[in-house]
């Protein structure tokens, strides 16, 4: 045990402080999230607020490996973070002067969504460089912990500012977090260069060139980064359609309920992956992790019509989520070179998580324009009226039904694909 404090020293420090700041920006987005939610009454414009976020991720996320591979990382991540804090001002001072609109949230995420793009991979690799290659899966799962804790923090804590003191606490408690976090990693934190053979002659456009080639000819990851693109496409449907559906049948009290349980399902998933041995197989435990995911919550938050079946749904849904991304991060740490992760990475994020804006505005409009309009006039529809039910929130309820069907699909269609089962 002395030994792994040792040898993870600087990785504790910074995943100690980075999710304390990563705390205090998730409340601030569960706020506004509920800010725009009652102010717009539309699934749709809620939406949105993802969809400028991810947007500008995912279209410059191709370039931005050649940069965070040639850049210093520790650089990158201080002027990111504080790009992100000066963002977080304005909201601030356009709530005190009562200014806030709808467009000037789309706007800040957006630009907030151009510096995840550099910033992501530069972390990434960062963190491969502070880790040695034997405490992966451990950390993997130290890192989906936090992560859970503070998605079941968020709700508590922002409900909590948001009855007491207003979102202006909320703002205030983000700020203080990034302070305490950029104050560490400036000081406290030292982070490894890579030096590379071809530093020199490798310009910016064969620096995302060879990001490309290498995945083409490894079709093993790029495969499995596509079945993630599917299922970030579903993942994203969900949690577009989430928000409306509890806040249209119950309240705040309920949706900060659900994604408590979220948390606490992702937590107990975090501790189970820290402490396993590693399978023989990780892409069997991805694959059947997913599985069961899509097969369980979907379904029950279709037919359950009560916040405490909602919270089951959570706890299963959730539960295998840490093993799935702790399994998949080994699998990518152990077979990128570490001079490349950088632009693999870049290149992921692009394959990977384009699918999520499609995703969230594909929920907000179906959910708007079709599946809410369907249920309502949908009264002498036995199927309709006896399973989903239409009142407000119940199109949500039959969309649940269905992403819950094409999540099975996708997970057996890639399950059985030959390049991913050739992997380990």
């Amino acid at each position: 045990m002395k030994n792994i404090f040792y040898d993870l020293k600087s990785f504790f420090i910074l995943w100690i402080t980075q999710s304390f700041s990563a705390l205090g920006s998730a409340m601030t987005n569960f706020a506004l999230v509920i800010w725009i939610y009652q102010h717009s009454g539309s699934a749709l414009t809620t939406a949105m607020l993802a969809v400028c976020s991810y947007a500008p991720y995912v279209i410059m996320s191709i370039f931005a490996g050649a940069v965070s591979d040639k850049w210093n990382k520790k650089i990158i991540m201080l002027v990111c973070d504080s790009f992100a804090a000066v963002c977080t001002v304005t909201v601030m001072i356009l709530l005190k002067n009562n200014c806030l609109q709808v467009w000037h949230l789309y706007v800040i995420n957006a630009l907030n969504g151009l510096m995840n793009t550099v910033q992501q991979p530069a972390s990434d690799v960062a963190t491969t460089l502070l880790i040695p290659e034997k405490y992966y899966q451990k950390t993997s799962g130290m890192r989906s912990f936090s992560n859970s804790l503070v998605t079941v923090l968020t709700p508590a804590f922002a409900s909590a500012l948001l009855a007491f003191a207003g979102i202006e606490a909320i703002i205030v408690f983000d700020l203080a977090t990034f302070t305490t976090a950029f104050v560490v990693l400036l000081f406290f934190i030292e982070i490894p260069e890579i030096k590379k053979e071809n530093e020199e002659t490798e310009n910016f456009i064969k620096s995302v060139k060879s990001g490309i080639f290498w995945l083409n000819k490894n079709k093993g990851i790029l495969w499995m980064m596509l079945f993630l693109s599917a299922i970030n496409f579903i993942a994203s449907v969900y949690e577009s359609a989430l928000p409306a559906m509890i806040l249209s049948k119950r309240d705040e009290a309920a949706l900060g309920a659900v994604n408590t349980c979220v948390g606490i399902a992702a937590l107990v998933g975090s501790i189970i992956v820290t402490f396993m041995p590693e399978p023989k197989s990780r892409v069997k435990v991805i694959c059947g992790c997913l599985l069961f995911s899509m097969s369980t919550e979907n379904f029950l938050l279709s037919f359950g019509n009560s916040t405490i079946v909602w919270c089951v749904g959570a706890l299963c849904g959730w539960i295998c989520i840490p093993i799935m991304n702790a399994n998949m991060d080994v699998i990518f740490r152990t077979n990128i070179p570490t001079d490349m992760q950088g632009r693999i990475y870049s290149v992921r994020n692009t394959l990977q998580f384009f699918t999520i804006p499609l995703g969230y505005f594909t929920g907000g409009f179906l959910l708007d324009n079709i599946f809410e309009p369907f249920v309502s006039e949908a009264s002498e529809n036995f199927f309709i009226r006896t399973f989903f039910g239409t009142e407000k929130g119940d199109g949500a309820s039959f969309l649940f039904f269905i992403i819950g069907i094409a999540g099975i699909v996708v997970c057996l269609v890639f399950s059985n694909n030959r390049y991913i089962r050739k992997m380990k």
